[in-house]
């Protein structure tokens, strides 16, 4: 009779926590649009894409040509002036948005993917596995991430590949930590026992049963990675390790800063793509906090005690 009597609640048990794990990205979506920093970030990072897809729109004219007053102040013809050679300032920042955008969402995705693989598994697996995995986070923790970016760039070839083949090699370790520490936190729930009782595979327990319970925290992750990718792929090139003839922002400040821009009063050349690194990482920043309180049941309770209070 105990017997009996233990087989119906683990089944309920289960249904419950598989139910749980079907409704959390639909939680997650109704929880974003009523959220005013995801509502915010979300206008910042759609315009950034619709000038991404259709630069030409924005800016018709040939953002390589030289063919233009040399070192023109702002004006009609040109918004942001021209370059020392030529170039219209406007039309490279508008069509330099396109490939940064592309780098940051590859190197992002790739750096949630490898992290959500390795902290998961350590998680789930246990024992060796996790040991091992875990050593290997630390040692990319613990190693200093902007000389060893240089010094890997250094011994590649300049340009968009090995940017992102960098970028990616040193930007996962921390999230890693995370999702380990998220994975842990349900490593013993009902549906895992369940699916491990009825001979599931590990990769098919990770992927299909583990990782859709942490779709707010994935999501916070690859803000979080997109944030510090826009900054570090603008430092290195402006550090001189990207390529200066591919149409990106950090290009762009390395070619204003070796043509000392500033000085010579051309200021929009230097300012227009700092501002816009600065813009879509706050359009990063924003999504990454609106999931971070999302994914944190702490957060929600204070916000409506301040309502509360205030009222």
């Amino acid at each position: 009779m105990a017997t009996g009597a233990t087989v119906p609640e683990i089944a309920v048990t289960d249904a419950a926590d598989v139910a749980e794990v079907r409704t959390e990205p639909r939680r997650v979506a109704r929880a974003v649009l009523r959220n005013r920093k995801a509502v915010a970030g979300a206008v910042i990072l759609l315009v950034a894409a619709f000038v991404a897809a259709f630069p030409g729109l924005i800016a018709p004219d040939n953002p390589l040509a030289t063919t233009y007053p040399q070192n023109a102040g702002p004006s009609s013809a040109h918004l942001l002036g021209t370059t020392q050679i030529g170039q219209d300032v406007f039309s490279q920042l508008i069509w330099s948005t396109r490939l940064t955008l592309v780098v940051t969402l590859i190197v992002s995705l790739i750096a949630t993917f490898v992290s959500m693989i390795v902290g998961v598994s350590a998680a789930y697996l246990g024992g060796v596995t996790d040991r091992v995995l875990m050593v290997v986070t630390d040692v990319f923790l613990i190693l200093p991430v902007l000389p060893l970016l240089i010094l890997l760039a250094a011994y590649l070839p300049p340009g968009v590949t090995s940017l992102t083949i960098v970028l990616c090699i040193t930007s996962w370790a921390f999230q890693a930590r995370q999702l380990r520490s998220q994975g842990l936190s349900v490593r013993n729930r009902d549906f895992l026992v369940a699916a491990r009782v009825r001979g599931e595979r590990p990769l098919y327990i990770i992927l299909v049963e583990i990782v859709p319970t942490m779709t707010s925290l994935l999501a916070a992750s690859f803000f979080s990675l997109a944030v510090y990718v826009v900054g570090f792929a603008a430092a290195l090139q402006f550090l001189g390790l990207g390529n200066s003839g591919e149409l990106m922002w950090g290009t762009m400040l390395y070619n204003a800063q070796q043509a000392a821009a500033l000085e010579s009063g051309n200021a929009w050349w230097a300012l227009a793509p700092g501002a816009a690194v600065a813009l879509l990482g706050a359009g990063f920043a924003l999504m990454n906090y609106a999931f971070d309180e999302i994914g944190n049941p702490a957060l929600r309770p204070v916000r409506k005690r301040r309502v509360r209070a205030s009222a």
